[in-house]
């Protein structure tokens, strides 16, 4: 008699997972010896998981599952996969795996055609070739032998995008000259048509990974995919290839930071997205890994669910796919915590206030690799970003695509730190503020694309040197890129730049402000989002908040009390839902891998524009009611202490 299972969650319905992985490799000779039916049942009693993903191949190209299509690790003691799809099964618990895609060393050892070449020729020995036929010949086979032998539920396919660089294979010159006739080929980034064959590249991993989606999806339709990072920050753009769901796995330092950024960008994708904590910390290359706590893992899950996303942490498995059974208390806790905000957060979505535009077109213009902002492209828009959180602003990151169709519906657009945007975009940016928009652009660089508008005079060019910006009586160094600017008629001065740390020395404006139709145009002219990232100063806070002030007087939101407090305004089920994170503690001291103490922080003043007066205010996950008061459209009340994360709900 065939066995019946209950009925697994799709990734769509799901909210919280647990990821494994190993990368097995050529010391892999007893693979399951010590995982057993006992083991899984022991993680999914511990965790209640709606998902698990688990390891299969990683980026050595060796499976550790006995693979009949691909490439199987030295050794097995028992078929660990098939006990993790038997238990997951007979649990409702849906089967996922950790697959490494483009990154694959064995397929280019056995196969050097498949390899991507460098633009000296070179066959690489990591990474495999997307003009090549490594997705038909491997990947695809793989997948569907996951799906029919194993019945395994889908894949996080790893090393893909951000492990795709430039590949100059014979099959991409050829497409090349094909294409534009251009016969001598680019391969400095100081040739003629680098960028363009940069875009030509990146256009060849867009087709493969729509390929191998759809023919996985062709012949296992219900097989769900997603490929790590893909349509997130490190590759922003529209998600055109037919992913079930978005995800990545945020760095295992400074985490708070990388999630408040990759959250946002993943938000408005408009598919299914969670983001993935490391449950362990060091700096890269120095091993000795070591196990984060409890309160450290809840406050990285606090800032995905704050912005309506899954959440899920990876743990290593040994080196024969089991698992170390002590580290699943901390997943345990941090479950409880999730599944305890889960109604008040699964599927939220932020109500507009302030948009940072990323601006996928600039950010592929300027960087330096095909995906993934590892040459620093964004770390003017994260410092921006964190200032206005920091400042208890509801923020969300926006590309140009997330704006079509409704860029009027937020009080203020900023844009971070950018000297060049699309002329379309540019125009509807435009139009938009002269229909009553408010428009802040930060840097010179960014300034100097709206001189006209700003009316204001750019003197000399930008330099970099060490300047004070004063705001509220004090100064705060800022040594960075500024520039002088001579106002004309109709622009408004703000704030002041000082060559000293004196009040009493001469000043520049800092900042100005315009009227441009309905709306106002502004822009600062020193880079401060570079700035707050690299040496952050309270003063240069307070003043980017003042001026935001100034353009945006009326967030729904408003929150006093504590900097250490990010603010994420949400619509869920009907309700406003107005998230409070504490981000206080050591997260961004990169010589701090593990930390136990958050220390709390209230009490909060909370001021929220309703417009009508609520049936009730409660504090989630308690359930209890807060006390209030309601005046003028607004409801007034104060948090005493908040811990990790509270979900004050109006409805």
């Amino acid at each position: 008699m065939k066995k019946t299972y209950p009925p697994r969650p799709r990734r769509s319905d799901s909210f919280l997972g647990i990821h494994f992985d190993f990368h097995a490799g050529d010391d892999c000779t007893q693979i399951g010896k010590d995982v057993t039916r006992p083991m899984v049942e022991q993680i999914i009693d511990a965790v209640q998981p709606d998902y698990i993903q688990c390891d299969c191949k990683g980026h050595r190209g060796l499976c550790s599952y006995p693979t009949k299509v691909g490439n199987p690790a030295p050794g097995f003691i028992r078929d660990q996969l098939r006990i993790w799809r038997d238990v997951t099964a007979e649990r409702g618990v849906a089967l996922y795996m950790h697959y490494s895609g483009v990154w694959d060393n064995e397929a280019c050892k056995r196969h050097p055609s498949w390899a991507r070449v460098d633009e000296n020729g070179k066959r690489d020995k990591k990474i495999t070739s997307v003009f090549g036929p490594y997705a038909d010949k491997l990947l695809i086979p793989q997948l569907r032998e996951l799906a029919d032998v194993y019945g395994v539920d889908g894949v996080w396919a790893d090393g893909e995008c951000w492990a795709t660089v430039p590949d100059w294979h014979p099959n991409a010159i050829k497409e090349w000259v094909a294409r534009t006739g251009i016969r001598k080929i680019p391969r400095k980034p100081e040739d003629p048509h680098y960028a363009e064959y940069l875009e030509f590249c990146r256009d060849a991993f867009r087709r493969y990974l729509a390929h191998w989606v759809d023919e996985v999806h062709r012949t296992n339709p219900n097989f769900q995919i997603a490929s790590n990072w893909a349509y997130s920050s490190f590759m922003p753009e529209p998600a055109k290839a037919n992913v079930d769901f978005i995800s990545g796995d945020y760095s295992p330092q400074n985490s708070v930071n990388t999630a408040r950024l990759e959250a946002r960008a993943m938000a408005r994708q408009g598919k299914p997205w969670d983001l993935m904590a490391w449950s362990f910390a060091a700096k890269w290359g120095e091993g000795g890994w070591t196990t984060k706590s409890t309160p450290q893992l809840q406050q990285e899950a606090a800032i995905v669910l704050a912005a309506g996303g899954g959440f899920q942490a990876y743990f290593q498995q040994k080196r024969d796919g089991s698992v170390a059974a002590w580290q699943m208390k901390l997943m345990a806790e941090t479950a409880k915590f999730c599944r305890a905000r889960q109604a008040a957060c699964r599927r939220a979505e932020a109500v507009p206030q302030i948009g940072l535009v990323l601006s996928g077109k600039a950010f592929y213009r300027k960087s330096s690799r095909l995906f993934a902002p590892w040459g620093g492209e964004l770390v003017p828009l994260s410092g921006v970003l964190r200032s206005l959180l920091e400042s208890q602003y509801s923020v969300e990151v926006l590309d140009e695509h997330h704006l079509a169709g409704r860029m009027a519906e937020y009080p203020l657009l900023v844009l971070p730190e950018r000297d060049w945007l699309p002329p379309a975009f540019k125009r509807k940016l435009f139009e938009y503020v002269r229909d009553g928009g408010n428009l802040l652009a930060i840097g010179p660089q960014c300034a100097a694309m709206f001189q006209k508008e700003l009316r204001v005079k750019l003197l000399g060019k930008p330099e970099e040197k060490l300047q004070y910006v004063e705001h509220n009586g004090w100064l705060g160094a800022l040594k960075t890129t500024s520039q002088q600017v001579k106002l004309g008629p109709g622009a408004k001065a703000f704030g002041k730049l000082r060559a000293k740390n004196d009040i009493a020395d001469p000043f520049t404006p800092a900042a100005s402000i315009a009227k441009l139709g309905k709306g106002r145009i502004a822009a600062v002219y020193v880079n401060l989002g570079e700035r707050y990232v690299n040496g952050a100063t309270f003063t240069a806070r307070d003043f980017l908040a003042a001026l935001v002030h100034e353009l945006f007087p009326r967030p729904i939101a408003e929150v006093t009390g504590s900097h250490s407090v990010d603010v994420a305004v949400n619509r869920i089920g009907g309700k406003l839902a107005v998230n409070l994170v504490n981000t206080a503690g050591p997260h961004a001291n990169e010589k701090v891998y593990a930390f136990d103490e958050i220390p709390p922080v209230g009490p909060l003043t909370v001021a929220i524009r309703t417009g009508r007066k609520p049936k009730k205010v409660t504090l989630q996950p308690a359930g209890r009611a807060l006390a209030h008061t309601f005046s003028k459209g607004t409801v007034e009340l104060t948090i005493k202490q908040l811990a990790i994360h509270d979900i004050i709900v109006a409805e």
